[in-house]
């Protein structure tokens, strides 16, 4: 069944409605049922005590004392409601009976089977009828019988019943009605969400979902897609601007190579200026080969896709391997590496993150560091984890561009240090790398002094 939100809103709010105004209506109608045969029993008893005195016993028979009166009485007063009376030997002879029975008996039966109270017919008129044994001497010499008319019970139950029936549908009508109405001004605000985030598109991420004003789930749904939104727009930016970045990153050196070799092919040249042109665009080509390499380990870090196996390895052990794959660099600058382990304890750390987080700052604080200067390591615990601090004696970063070090291709003050290569892509693989190990990297730094950045694993 294809129906609507509002509609099913609707339809379940009457089935769980309906049902609970079912079981009340039902359990009005038992009650009152009940309470009438409460009462009617209560009459009959009352009868057959009162007639159970008015009974003469003489040898084999039971007869009435006062059936005279009983018959005057007919004839004096109209009975509204009439009680029949009845005696019945031991074996279930009658042997007397009033006058309003006329010709008719009240029917027999084993109180074992039907109880002291049972429903049975008198002329297919339906009675409820009362046995109670007659004793003597401690034994059974017969039954009195009591009986009352139940049509008028009977008729005011169907009556209930009918108009509990009828009730029911007409509320179930009206039910449905109101609950459909309540449903439509209830999704309302899903409306607004729907026309809002339909007229979104990609030209136009800046538009937001309207906050109802009170703080209930509706809040809470229109206050998640505006963060989704907020978190597309800035995917979409960052898109834009990786975009660009990148292309003006390999424009540049095919742009150089282009010129180079144009230049190279215009006159005859000496072998040494060949070679030299040549090494040239080589070095190029290995700076967009570099770009590429890093590029393609963006995408993948952005894939969320982690490797198959990666396995744990000790954090010392780690940081001595790439101290020990960038030692040219080092002993051409001449740099010192004061290394400190003060763990507690072997920490490992995922292999392939822990290597492109720290391969990444280490080179950089080479990089960056000044001529015959020293690169700390420092490798200590606290309460937020394992801590690898790398601090450098180089030449700094502004404050202002510490919030932007994490962005593709983002170099701080990059013209001011032509000498230094680089593309601006090491920080944002190590910061992705952290985030896909749930890692954090936080930075400090003084212009001319140098850097410092906590690793916390």
């Amino acid at each position: 069944m294809n129906l609507s939100f509002r509609n099913r809103i609707a339809l379940h709010y009457m089935i769980a409605t309906s049902i609970i105004v079912a079981i009340i209506f039902v359990v009005v109608y038992l009650v009152v049922k009940e309470s009438m045969y409460q009462n009617i029993d209560k009459d009959l008893s009352f009868e057959a005590s009162k007639h159970a005195g008015e009974i003469k016993l003489a040898h084999d028979t039971i007869k009435f004392t006062n059936k005279a009166e009983w018959e005057e009485i007919e004839h004096r007063e109209v009975q509204i409601n009439p009680v029949f009376i009845q005696i019945m030997d031991a074996k279930g002879r009658m042997m007397d009976k009033s006058p309003n029975l006329k010709n008719n008996e009240l029917p027999f039966k084993n109180i074992e089977t039907f109880g002291p109270h049972f429903n049975t017919y008198l002329n297919d008129k339906a009675i409820r009828q009362i046995q109670k044994p007659i004793q003597s001497d401690g034994k059974t010499k017969g039954y009195l019988l009591a009986a009352m008319s139940l049509e008028p019970s009977i008729m005011v139950l169907i009556k209930l019943r009918n108009v509990l029936i009828i009730s029911y549908l007409l509320l179930l009508s009206v039910l449905y009605f109101i609950s459909r109405y309540l449903a439509g001004r209830s999704i309302i605000p899903v409306k607004n969400i729907t026309k809002t985030t339909n007229r979104i598109t990609k030209n136009n991420l800046n538009e937001r979902v309207d906050l109802p004003a009170n703080h209930d789930e509706l809040y809470d749904l229109s206050s998640g897609i505006n963060k989704l939104l907020q978190r597309i727009e800035n995917a979409l930016e960052r898109e834009r601007q990786f975009t660009s970045d990148a292309s003006h990153e390999l424009r540049t050196p095919l742009s150089s190579l282009r010129g180079t070799l144009e230049v190279l092919i215009r006159k005859q040249r000496t072998r040494e200026e060949y070679e030299d042109k040549i090494k040239y665009s080589l070095s190029e080509i290995d700076k967009m080969t570099e770009t590429i390499e890093q590029l393609l380990l963006l995408a993948r870090l952005d894939s969320s896709r982690k490797p198959d196996k990666d396995e744990g390895v000790l954090l010392p052990a780690l940081i001595d391997d790439i101290l020990l794959k960038h030692s040219t660099s080092i002993e051409s600058k001449k740099l010192s590496v004061d290394f400190k382990n003060a763990f507690t304890s072997n920490v490992l750390v995922p292999k392939y993150y822990a290597n492109l987080i720290l391969d990444n700052i280490i080179n950089n604080a080479i990089k960056y560091s000044k001529n015959k200067t020293t690169i700390h390591i420092n490798l200590y615990d606290s309460e937020a984890g394992s801590v690898c601090e790398i601090t450098d004696e180089g030449i700094g970063i502004k404050t202002e561009d510490i919030p932007n070090i994490f962005n593709h291709f983002f170099r701080s003050d990059a013209l001011e240090h032509k000498e230094i290569t680089g593309n601006g892509l090491g920080l944002s693989i190590a910061q992705k790398s952290a985030d896909s190990i749930n890692a954090s990297i936080t930075v400090k730094s003084n212009m001319g002094k140098g850097s410092t950045f906590f690793i916390t694993f």
